[in-house]
């Protein structure tokens, strides 16, 4: 019996012990953990992380550069995104939910992106791609009138000239922008698939600085052409220099910003032909130089009316051979027309005049029947401009 209980203790101690544990797990104290799962019910589940695309693929060699860089987030927001190539920042825009990130401006040709994207919770993806290298790099050739110091009159346009021809004006026409410290209206107008002119409704207004901005790179230009360079000039506007011309008065009156600073009398064309008869319209002052040859045009040595001469103080407003000039007619001058269409002044005036102007300056021209047209040199003023606007591609 002895035997018995001493392997009895033992036991019984361990069912008070049992009891007491149970007691234990079945307790609702503050610090008692969370009942494990039993039939009927669900344990929570964990959110998945989100997936991060990023397209162009990684590791892509000829990337268009005016393709679209997105990148998206399967779900939850993305928190940042970095598109880059060297120091630059690819521009670009989330949606409302910030579930998605594109690209708002063309890609560098010939250029390695890399591509860094941060969701809220900390998920992070990356991706390297590279652009292709085009067939036709598009740039500006030239930019008229745009020397630098240079000021230029109140009718100046912007002549815009690509090294390429360009089959997308739209796309081209779009990265260009004109801003003016005195805000203008105006409109860009194509003359050939190379060329593009921008003129403002109303002269623009003297004495500030007015913006060209070409962004090109990335745009297309056409077949397997992109633009590889931006380019930006600043244009001074000088005073608003006008000279006033009546061909039957024989007189020329220059105004600046308003005020009559010169009044010249002068010798027009003698209207004998067509080609002696000096056109009438809204002329701009193009360009000068002393001396200029004048050579009869469609004339040799020998012929009627062939002539060779140097001139001084020329300067010209047309393509067809007309010029404010120099000359010692003063019998002629203020009383009659005896030129070959150009307009002649005394020595002295002549040289003040070139002295002033700038290429620009306006000089309106009334007296004959023969009128400027308005792509004969810098006529663009002789166009309404509401029709000069629908020469614009985005028209």
């Amino acid at each position: 019996m002895l035997t018995v209980e001493r392997h009895r203790t033992p036991l019984a101690a361990l069912a008070l012990a049992t009891a007491a544990v149970l007691a234990t797990a079945c307790s609702t104290g503050a610090d008692t953990k969370a009942p494990v799962a039993g039939p009927g019910t669900e344990a929570p589940s964990t959110p998945a992380a989100p997936e991060i695309k990023i397209s162009p693929a990684q590791g892509s060699k000829t990337v268009r550069p005016n393709r679209k860089v997105v990148v998206s987030a399967s779900s939850g927001a993305l928190e940042e995104v970095t598109v880059k190539t060297g120091g630059q920042v690819l521009e670009g825009d989330f949606d409302a939910e910030r579930t998605k990130w594109t690209s708002t401006t063309p890609m560098i040709p010939a250029s390695d992106y890399t591509v860094s994207a941060r969701a809220v919770d900390g998920t992070t993806a990356s991706s390297s791609f590279r652009t292709l290298k085009p067939e036709h790099e598009l740039e500006v050739a030239d930019v008229t009138p745009a020397i630098k110091g240079e000021k230029v009159g109140v009718g100046a346009p912007i002549i815009v000239t690509f090294n390429q021809q360009i089959a997308n004006k739209a796309g081209v026409e779009k990265a260009l922008k004109v801003t003016s410290e005195k805000p203008s209206q105006g409109a860009w107008r194509w003359i050939n698939d190379t060329t593009v002119i921008y003129r403002t409704a109303k002269f623009w207004q003297p004495h500030q600085k007015v913006t060209f901005t070409a962004r090109l790179k990335g745009v297309q230009g056409g077949k397997d052409m992109y633009g590889v360079k931006d380019m930006t000039k600043v244009i001074h506007i000088g005073a608003a220099q006008i000279a006033t011309i009546d061909t039957r008065k024989h007189k020329m009156i220059v105004k600046r910003d308003g005020k009559v600073v010169q009044t010249m009398l002068i010798s027009a064309g003698n209207a004998s032909t067509r080609e002696y008869t000096t056109t009438s319209g809204i002329h701009l002052a193009m360009g000068k130089a002393n001396p200029e040859r004048m050579i009869s045009p469609g004339r040799k040595k020998g012929d009627p009316g062939y002539y060779d001469l140097m001139i001084n103080h020329a300067v010209r407003f047309s393509n067809s051979g007309e010029y404010v000039h120099a000359l010692n007619n003063v019998w002629a001058q203020g009383r009659q027309n005896v030129s070959h269409g150009c307009i002649n002044s005394r020595p002295d005036q002549a040289k003040w005049y070139y002295d002033q102007v700038q290429r620009g300056d306006v000089i309106t021209i009334t007296g004959t029947d023969r009128k400027m047209e308005w792509n004969n040199g810098w006529g663009f003023w002789q166009m309404p401009y509401t029709q000069w606007k629908k020469g614009s591609a985005l028209a």
